[in-house]
């Protein structure tokens, strides 16, 4: 495959510099912020009251003490859901190093369980922050936001799409007007269109591609990797954002293997970008996060989702 040098490559940090402190936290955003990065993530989710907070999970049990605070909340599943929970309420927790189904730490070799506290913080929140931010450190560092599960939320009687809208709206993201720079993805291609055709969004839309196992949505994800879904899929988005191992397929003789994505995508006009890099979960053959980036970018990748950003 033909390489190709891009001038710029765009860093994204994911979660916030969620490698050295909790996952969207403000401390993980204000330390990215610091890092200098171009974008930084924001995963959302909905409380009861239809207020867009800032968390990855549908749930609260593996990233913050809600089976403390709340010891009798669960569903029958076990699960301790966000939206059965209000803003009041989500504001009483403590956000936490991210654990596993078994309790024990996701990366042990990160941030460490302590007495600190992390409160939940709303989009609205998040976005003001690193205006602020933007504001006193004379950057332009943008917002790169998540609609997460908006199927499942339609289920439960919400519109989690029209709540993001409403905030970005509140906070200056209308008419053609844009206070940082942002980019809006989702796995789920009928929000992408909705943001184009019902919101009359003209912000740059991601739609990320997941692995089928992963159950994000109905969609057919293999599917969207072939040519003919990414051209089916530029028709509402510029960019497509995929996982990493669905890209690098391996390395030989210390050089980068890549699948036929990078092919499609520049056939069809749609920009790369890939999730996630890890420091601490290095792909086999790969020595360094330094390299990895190195190679994604001289591939044609556009940017990349990291928990070190500044490694790179």
């Amino acid at each position: 495959m033909e390489t190709i040098t891009v001038p710029t490559f765009i860093d994204v940090a994911h979660r916030g510099a969620s490698g050295y402190v909790p996952e969207h936290t403000r401390a993980s955003t204000v330390l990215a912020h610091g890092l200098d990065v171009d974008y930084i993530e924001q995963d959302v989710q909905l409380s009861r009251d239809g207020i867009p907070v800032v968390l990855h999970d549908l749930y609260l049990n593996r990233v913050s003490n809600v089976a403390d605070v709340f010891p009798t909340r669960q569903r029958p599943d076990g699960h301790y859901y966000v939206v059965d929970f209000s803003l009041k309420e989500l504001k009483q927790l403590s956000l936490k190093p991210r654990t596993k189904s078994d309790g024990e730490l996701r990366y042990p070799d990160r941030f460490q369980p302590s007495s600190l506290v992390f409160p939940i913080q709303t989009l609205a929140e998040s976005i003001s922050l690193i205006k602020q931010l933007n504001r006193t450190r004379n950057k332009n560092i943008g917002v790169y936001i998540e609609i997460k599960a908006p199927r499942w939320y339609h289920g439960q009687d919400y519109d989690a799409t029209a709540a993001v809208v409403e905030v970005l709206k509140e906070q200056g993201y209308k008419d053609g007007e844009a206070p940082t720079k942002i980019y809006l993805q989702s796995f789920d291609p009928e929000t992408l269109r909705r943001l184009k055709r019902e919101f009359h969004i003209d912000y740059p839309l991601v739609q990320l591609i997941a692995d089928n196992s992963w159950n994000e949505s109905g969609v057919d994800y293999d599917s969207l990797r072939t040519y003919a879904g990414m051209e089916s899929l530029s028709a509402y988005a510029d960019n497509v954002g995929v996982w990493l191992n669905h890209l690098l397929t391996g390395v030989e003789d210390n050089q980068p293997q890549w699948s036929d994505i990078l092919t499609h995508a520049k056939r069809t006009n749609l920009n790369v970008f890939v999730y996630t890099l890890r420091d601490d979960q290095l792909p086999a053959g790969v020595t360094s996060l330094k390299q990895l980036r190195d190679w994604l970018k001289k591939a044609g990748v556009t940017g990349a989702f990291s928990d070190f950003p500044d490694k790179k």
